[in-house]
């Protein structure tokens, strides 16, 4: 049993476009030479790379614009593609990779004429990626309360502090008669 990979172009400017993954080194991009070519002005010229590494597809990103991205997750490094993973370029592009296994050895039958043709299951259009300035569909969550610093609490409580202090001397100075003894270089009469 065989197994071939492809990538179909789940929405963009050719959506259902069957990509075959035929070779070990693909680049994906803009420019009319890369493997997988497609025309639209989110992909840069030459935006990732597809290489095949024990029998598993790799993605890499080139330096693009607009970025990859995987599962709405973008590409920081190499990624193993899996069945099923969503390939996203800027806002408007995404393929779907698949594997397709095929047995060469196997009979192959054809089809009755009564039988219908298999109807494609409707593709759902991945959820926009929010965008700076955009207002958000639903309630904004409640953010954490805000900490306070803990300097000018601190500055405050010293400053009383002192001034209970000064205070409580002044009352002592006057409460024992000792105005004289602290304050005669200010009271003429001592």
């Amino acid at each position: 049993m065989s197994v071939q990979f492809q990538l179909v172009m789940r929405s963009g400017p050719l959506s259902g476009t069957v990509y075959p993954l035929e070779g070990e080194l693909l680049t994906l991009g803009r420019d009319p030479g890369n493997s997988i070519h497609i025309n639209d002005a989110e992909i840069s010229r030459r935006h990732a790379r597809l290489s095949l590494q024990g029998g598993k597809y790799v993605l890499e990103d080139l330096g693009s614009t607009n970025g990859t991205f995987v599962n709405g997750q973008r590409l920081g490094g190499p990624y193993v593609l899996r069945p099923g993973d969503v390939i996203s370029f800027g806002e408007q592009i995404s393929l779907v990779f698949e594997t397709v296994t095929f047995d060469p050895a196997a009979t192959v039958a054809s089809p009755r004429a009564a039988v219908a043709p298999r109807q494609a299951a409707p593709v759902v259009p991945p959820p926009p990626m929010p965008v700076a300035g955009q207002v958000p569909a639903g309630p904004v969550p409640i953010a954490a309360p805000k900490k306070t610093n803990p300097v000018p609490i601190l500055i405050g409580v010293g400053v009383l502090l002192l001034i209970c202090m000064c205070a409580a001397f002044l009352w002592w100075v006057d409460a024992t008669y000792r105005w004289c003894t602290f304050f005669g270089w200010l009271i003429p009469a001592c």
